[in-house]
């Protein structure tokens, strides 16, 4: 029987120690790039290998961030769904990855019903999840109408024609369910200023709305004005009301002058038309008295042409005779 070499050849010895330096090598990079990573997620029970940290670096992802991110969920106790590869999915999606984990660490502290699918979804699409959850928590208020568009009250007018210029606050929570595709603030305030307008111009005096301010609220509020919105509306207060002109009486002060103006417009036709009837009538008669001259006129040459042609004969006057 042969027996075994005693020792391996030297290039092959050279070949085993090269692979053993290389990979001494990249476990020291890796170390050197990723222990304080490892370690931080280690003892914060969120571990993450090597591996996922050296292929987060390969895909151009900011391992740091996915690593906080996974360590803040799992000591909030979100769960262990919070996994590297899907935040990190997230991540390469564009997706703004630590605001989404702290609003679902203040959508589970405040027991909403907030997942982190439909979370990275709301982020996907534009919406600040953070804040949405914020404003779901602490509802904000709203100014109606809003001071961005230049006017500082709404103007609403009551059947007895009395302007009602009235400054609203609608306090506002965020409807997580139908953040996506909900209307935004802009509708929420548009609704809430036509409900106001439509309820004062319903009233039947500016004194009831004077009054008791309390039902414009509750008659806005009973609209369901926060239908297919990305807020619900907690309430709405009438923080200030002043009374405007008398728009009746001036509109009606205006049909006044302008039934007057019509009048006088007609007048001065009838007046105009009678003028110049007259003026026609004068000259009928001048025509017809031109006529009449014309035809006396034509009298005697008539007369003198009947004597010429004899249809006329004149009677001598009767001789008386003479006494014998």
């Amino acid at each position: 029987m042969n027996e075994l070499p005693s020792s391996l050849p030297m290039p092959i010895l050279l070949g085993v120690g090269l692979v053993l330096g290389l990979f001494a090598l990249t476990m020291l990079l890796l170390i050197f790039n990723y222990g304080q990573l490892w370690f931080q997620a280690y003892w914060s029970k969120a571990p993450v290998r090597f591996l996922e940290l050296l292929g987060m670096s390969l895909r151009k992802v900011n391992a740091r961030t996915i690593v906080q991110a996974r360590i803040m969920a799992t000591q909030a106790g979100l769960g262990p769904d919070f996994t590297a590869r899907r935040l990190e999915a997230h991540y390469l999606a564009g997706g703004d990855v630590p605001r989404v984990i702290r609003a679902l660490i203040v959508a589970h502290r405040a027991d909403l019903d907030l997942d982190f699918d439909r979370a990275c979804a709301i982020d996907l699409a534009g919406r600040d999840v953070l804040d949405a959850v914020q404003t779901s928590v602490n509802p904000k208020v709203i100014d109606c109408p809003d001071t961005a568009s230049g006017k500082s009250t709404l103007s609403a007018v009551a059947k007895n024609g009395v302007e009602l210029k009235i400054r609203a606050r609608v306090t506002v929570r965020t409807n997580l369910q139908q953040l996506i595709g909900g209307a935004t603030e802009e509708t929420i305030i548009a609704r809430v200023g036509e409900g106001i307008i439509t309820s004062i111009g319903s009233a039947t005096s500016h004194f009831e709305v004077m009054e008791h301010p309390d039902t414009i609220s509750k008659a806005v509020l009973q609209r369901g004005l926060d239908a297919q919105t990305a807020f619900q509306i907690v309430s709405i207060d009438i923080a200030d009301i002043e009374v405007g002109e008398n728009i009746g009486a001036r509109l009606q002060a205006d049909q006044a002058e302008a039934d007057t103006r019509v009048a006088r417009a007609k007048a001065e036709e009838r007046r105009s038309v009678a003028i110049a009837r007259e003026q026609e009538m004068k000259a009928s008669t001048a025509e017809n008295r031109a006529r009449l001259f014309q035809a006396e006129a034509l009298v005697p040459q008539s007369i003198s042409d009947a004597f010429r042609a004899g249809r006329v004969q004149t009677q001598n006057p009767t001789v008386s005779p003479s006494p014998a």
